[in-house]
C-alpha cells in the first residue's frame, strides 16, 4: 500500500490528526501558560484542545461539507446533522497526562458510515506515532502493518485500563474489577489515554483492555485500528454494541474471551430510558444545533434500541479476521 492507495477520507483525517498534532506539540513548550478550565471534577479542558478540535472540523468539512461531526469539545454543533457519515473525534485524549507534561495523550478521529466505523487515525504528537485503519484493508504504525498479540494465557498477559476519576464514578465496583484481573493477569497498567491504550492492544504491546465511562470519542477509532489488526472489542457481556454503552473490552481474542467471562458480571450498560431523556433545547432545532453539549449529543446519535433480553449466558462473538496483505504501509 502506498500513499496513494490510501482512501481519500483517511488521507484528510490524516491532515487533519497532524495539524492538530502540531498545535498540541507548540503548546507542550510552554505549559505553564496554558488556560485550563475543569469541565466537572478531574475533567479539564484547555484552549489546546479548543483549537486543535476547531482545526480538525476545518480540515475535515473543508473537504466534506456534507459530513457530520460530533466532537467532545463541541458535540453536533458544526456539520451536516442528517449525513450517513459522521467524524467523531478527540482532539486530545489525556488532557490531564498533556497538562502535567506527562507525554502519553493522542488526538483520535474516526468515521462512521451509518453507524459503522470505517476510517481511523490516531495521533501521538509527542512521538509521530501514526497508527491508522480502514476497515478490510488492514491496521498500521507508521509503516509496519500491526496485528494483535498471541498470547494465550491470561497469567501471562498485559492488560490495559482506565481509573474511575469523575464525580460518582462507582469506586467499589472498580476494585472488585481491578483485583479480579489483577490477580489473574501478567500486569495492569494505566497510561491515562484511552484511543493510546486501544492502539497498544492492535501493536501487540498489550494483551487487552478493559475501561468503563468511555465516550464514543475515546474508543470509535482505536477499536477499527484493533480489529483490522486481528483483534476482537465489546462491550463487558461480549456484545458489539460497545461504542455507545461506556464500557468496553479488547484483545486478541483468546485473552478477549477470557476478560469477558471475568468483567461479565460487572456489566451495566446505559439504559434506554437514559438515552431517551430530551436534552435542553432540544424543542428547538437552532437551538439544540449550536449549544448541545457533548453528551447530549452521545444521546442523540445513539441508534434506536429494542428492548435486550435477559442475558442468561455470556456470548462472545468471533469476528472475522481480516486478511493480510503482504504489501507495505505508507510512510
Amino acid at each position: 500500500m502506498s500513499q496513494a492507495t490510501l482512501h481519500p477520507m483517511l488521507n484528510t483525517a490524516i491532515k487533519a490528526a497532524r495539524a492538530a498534532g502540531a498545535i498540541i506539540n507548540r503548546a507542550s513548550l510552554d505549559l505553564e501558560r496554558l488556560q485550563v478550565t475543569a469541565k466537572s471534577h478531574n475533567d479539564f479542558v484547555t484552549e489546546v484542545d479548543q483549537a486543535a478540535e476547531e482545526i480538525i472540523i476545518e480540515t475535515l468539512l473543508g473537504a466534506y461539507p456534507g459530513h457530520g461531526i460530533l466532537g467532545e469539545e463541541t458535540g453536533r454543533s458544526h456539520g451536516a446533522k442528517d449525513s450517513d457519515y459522521l467524524w467523531i473525534i478527540d482532539p486530545l485524549d489525556g488532557t490531564t497526562n498533556f497538562i502535567h507534561g506527562f507525554p502519553q495523550y493522542a488526538v483520535s478521529i474516526a468515521l462512521a458510515h451509518k453507524g459503522k466505523v470505517e476510517q481511523a487515525v490516531v495521533y501521538d504528537p509527542s512521538r509521530n506515532d501514526l497508527f491508522f485503519a480502514t476497515k478490510g484493508r488492514g491496521a498500521f504504525l507508521n509503516n509496519q502493518r500491526l496485528r494483535v498479540s498471541k498470547r494465550s494465557r491470561m497469567l501471562e498477559a498485559l492488560i490495559g485500563t482506565g481509573f474511575p476519576f469523575r464525580k460518582g464514578d462507582n469506586f467499589k465496583r472498580y476494585v472488585e474489577m481491578f483485583t479480579e484481573v489483577m490477580q489473574a493477569c501478567a500486569g495492569l497498567r494505566r497510561p491515562g489515554a484511552a484511543a493510546l491504550d486501544l492502539c497498544y492492544v492492535a501493536a501487540g504491546w498489550y494483551d487487552g483492555f478493559f475501561e468503563t465511562g468511555l465516550s464514543p470519542w475515546d474508543c470509535a477509532a482505536g477499536s477499527l485500528i484493533i480489529t483490522e489488526a486481528g483483534g476482537l472489542v465489546g462491550n463487558f457481556t461480549g456484545e458489539a454494541d460497545f461504542l455507545y454503552q461506556r464500557e468496553l473490552v479488547a484483545g486478541n481474542p483468546k485473552v478477549y474471551a477470557q476478560l469477558v467471562q471475568m468483567l461479565a458480571k460487572y456489566s451495566r450498560v446505559i439504559k434506554d430510558e437514559e438515552l431517551a431523556t430530551p436534552a435542553p433545547g432540544a424543542g428547538n432545532p437552532a437551538t439544540a444545533a449550536t449549544a448541545a453539549t457533548p453528551e447530549q449529543a452521545l444521546a442523540d446519535t445513539e441508534p434506536a434500541k429494542k428492548p435486550a433480553p435477559a442475558k442468561k449466558v455470556v456470548r462472545i462473538k468471533k469476528a472475522d479476521l481480516p486478511k493480510i496483505a503482504e504489501d507495505d504501509a505508507p510512510l
